[in-house]
């Protein structure tokens, strides 16, 4: 009788994956990254188990996007008060800060439940091509 493996977060080994991300396209690298940390790319996926591995992301700020994204792309924020909706461009974003255009593009991949904030918290964002995590010994990820 074969039995179904069912994962949990006592049995979750979770591995370590590293990418760079100067030049790869903005959708093509977080598509990758948010089944990663979803676990999706696991053979014991379960969906409603927060089973996901971490990422590090180097080069967080050369992130590449096409077209003439870098004036037409735009990010909102909005106070909570009537008329007070922040507007500012891609490009403003990535002189500001720039690991917010990965974070929004992966947050916005990953399942609007509990389950996301844990998630987001294994991703490890980078801006430059030092990487703090070196003793995790973290395997390439291939996009």
């Amino acid at each position: 009788m074969k039995t179904t493996l069912r994962q949990n977060v006592q049995n979750t080994d979770r591995q370590w994956w590293i990418v760079d991300a100067e030049g790869k396209t903005l959708g093509q690298l977080s598509v990758a990254i948010a089944d990663t940390l979803r676990g999706k790319r696991r053979v014991d996926y379960t969906p409603h188990v927060d089973g996901g591995d971490y990422v590090v992301v180097l080069n967080a700020d050369k992130v590449a996007v096409t077209g003439n994204k870098e004036e037409d792309k735009k990010y909102y924020r909005h106070s909570g008060y009537i008329g007070h909706l922040k507007t500012q461009s891609l490009g403003v974003v990535r002189a500001k800060s720039p690991k917010r255009i990965l974070e929004d593009a992966v947050s916005g991949m990953l399942p609007k439940t509990r389950l996301r904030a844990g998630q987001m918290k294994r991703l490890l964002l980078v801006v430059g091509n030092e990487n703090p995590h070196t003793a995790q010994q973290a395997k390439p990820l291939e996009i």
